[in-house]
């Protein structure tokens, strides 16, 4: 069955909401790695391991996956009855498979967040606000610390946004250099008036714009699940760029590496390269090439988002093979040619 959610939150298995949370409270407080700077390694690992077992105990649909199929069912692939999680959405390009259940979990500090205020409540966060009043918490350990927070008492008044869901949306360099669109299948979760949740799936369309980099955020606000007294989080796909066969990116400039030999070096050599929008050049280089040599082709690189006009340029390093052995007339013959 692997790791024993309920075991790790020392919990029964027909505990309730309400019992989970104190039960996360109190070894969240006892593992956060701040207050274990000894032993920072071991707290880590019961810390995320104690934020897991929340996670998917307090949200039904994972619990239920979890007492039937066990942590490699959770984790493998097994089609629940809806999908998403307490603070996210599950998502997937289309074509993936819509029903695939995916467990990811959430970062650890992000659920300690969640109740405290603060991914770290041991020192440089001043005051807090407390209905109206504050309190300092600066070098206050143990478990006494629960009771100045309530059984679940907000941190402030009025709904807290979840915090944001990161996402690496994969582009290759051709998708870069044109401009594309990716349609995302999400399934989340909503709330009706009464607060009972349903799950609903929405297509999300996301413009790429040409030259966009590595890093490059598309946010869809409140596109998270829905929780009473939260609001839902944003969404956000993070641009990566896929591995090239031919091109790598510096900047705004396109980078390639030509193999040659010595005498295309010294005597010549043309370049044949099929750009990312798909047209044919022919470079001929007609210079010496040294090993520190770069060809620059002007306007050949990749978009510049801002100024669509505008183009980095096109950089071509050379990686000269140099003969291993050369015989006696070979050298003679190069002295000859070469020398003063």
């Amino acid at each position: 069955m692997g790791v024993d959610y309920y075991k790790v939150l020392q919990v029964d298995k027909g505990a309730r909401d309400d019992d989970l949370k104190k039960a996360y409270r109190k070894l969240a407080m006892k593992w956060h790695p701040d207050k274990n700077p000894t032993n920072k390694k071991e707290a880590e690992a019961k810390f995320k391991q104690i934020s897991e077992a929340y996670e998917v105990l307090s949200d039904p649909q994972k619990r239920a996956i979890y007492d039937q199929y066990g942590e490699e069912g959770l984790k493998g692939q097994v089609p629940p009855p809806g999908a998403g999680g307490p603070g996210g959405a599950t998502f997937f390009q289309t074509g993936e498979g819509p029903n695939v259940f995916r467990f990811n979990p959430r970062d650890a500090n992000d659920i300690f967040a969640e109740f405290f205020g603060s991914s770290s409540p041991f020192g440089g966060m001043g005051g807090i606000g407390m209905r109206g009043g504050s309190r300092s918490f600066g070098g206050m350990f143990g478990d006494d610390i629960f009771g100045s927070f309530g059984e679940g008492r907000p941190m402030s008044q009025g709904p807290r946004k979840a915090l944001p869901i990161e996402n690496k949306l994969p582009c290759s360099l051709e998708e870069l250099y044109k401009g594309t669109t990716k349609k995302m299948k999400i399934s989340r979760e909503i709330a009706d008036a009464s607060g009972k949740t349903m799950p609903v799936e929405e297509i999300l369309s996301i413009e790429i714009k040409p030259g966009w980099k590595k890093g490059t955020k598309i946010t869809f606000p409140e596109k998270g699940n829905e929780q009473p007294g939260m609001i839902p989080a944003d969404l956000v796909f993070v641009i990566d760029e896929k591995p090239h066969s031919t091109f790598t990116r510096d900047g705004n400039d396109l980078v390639v590496t030509q193999k040659i030999v010595l005498a295309e070096a010294l005597t010549g050599y043309t370049v044949h390269l099929t750009t990312l929008d798909g047209r044919n050049l022919t470079i001929p280089i007609n210079n010496v090439i040294h090993p520190s040599y770069e060809e620059v082709l002007p306007r050949e690189g990749m978009p510049i988002p801002k100024e669509p006009s505008r183009r980095g340029n096109l950089r071509i390093k050379f990686n000269i093979k140099f003969p291993s052995r050369l015989t006696a007339e070979q050298k003679a013959g190069i002295k000859k040619l070469l020398g003063p």
